[in-house]
């Protein structure tokens, strides 16, 4: 099994007002295709984690790969590029723009990326689109969906780029039960049909435990 994701002896310090070390000695790996959650209670280095993980917080001691690829220390310019390229996000609020269409809101990281033709960028669009079973929503402006729909569109945008993996933040926190398990079964599937590694940071102990794996965190360290 091919590993996407490996973090080695990572440290974080907060310096201000004093210097309080947020996280302690985070080592873990997440396999292709593997779907992992990211459990503990409010403070315990969570996000903090994921902001190191997802290349956004460079401010850290270890070292971090992804693909096989050292990503510390590489420059502002080179970590955008592999975040926008192979990490996929998905969030507690969707973060949609409301008055662009569902199409256009999926489409938008892989008009940054600018690797494709916006023929073939609205093409792939329409497709993550179908495999999430909102393609009939494709034109409608994102201010008229559902929140569970929202949430299926925010996914769409996440996979447009083919990531590695998707990293989520606490993604069913603002979803009812019905939705919080569409959601679980879409990451499964994404996990099971495309190989896609997530990792998910959730305080849902349902969701995290139909997850392949579960990471414990405490006072800024796995324990579990």
């Amino acid at each position: 099994m091919e590993t996407i994701l490996e973090a080695k002896n990572i440290d974080k310090y907060f310096i201000k007002p004093v210097r309080v070390q947020v996280l302690k000695n985070i080592s873990f790996k997440v396999e292709q295709g593997e779907f992992v959650s990211i459990m503990g209670k409010s403070g315990c280095g969570k996000s903090t984690l994921l902001y190191i993980l997802s290349t956004m917080d460079t401010g850290y001691e270890g070292e971090l790969f992804l693909n096989g690829e050292l990503i510390t220390g590489q420059d502002r310019d080179k970590l955008s590029y592999i975040r926008n390229k192979h990490i996929g996000f998905v969030f507690q609020f969707h973060y949609l723009l409301p008055e662009f269409s569902v199409l256009e809101n999926v489409m938008l990281p892989a008009k940054k990326l600018a690797e494709k033709s916006i023929y073939e960028i609205e093409k792939d669009a329409m497709e993550k689109l179908r495999i999430l079973g909102i393609e009939h929503l494709a034109r409608k402006r994102a201010s008229m969906i559902s929140g569970g729909e929202k949430q299926r569109v925010s996914i769409a945008r996440a996979l447009i780029n083919d990531p590695v993996i998707i990293m989520g933040d606490e993604p069913t926190g603002n979803l009812d039960s019905t939705n919080a398990e569409n959601v679980y079964n879409i990451f499964k599937k994404l996990s099971e049909e495309q190989g896609l590694s997530l990792l998910i940071v959730t305080h849902d102990k349902d969701f995290a435990d139909k997850t392949d794996r579960i990471i414990e965190m405490g006072d800024g360290e796995i324990i579990g």
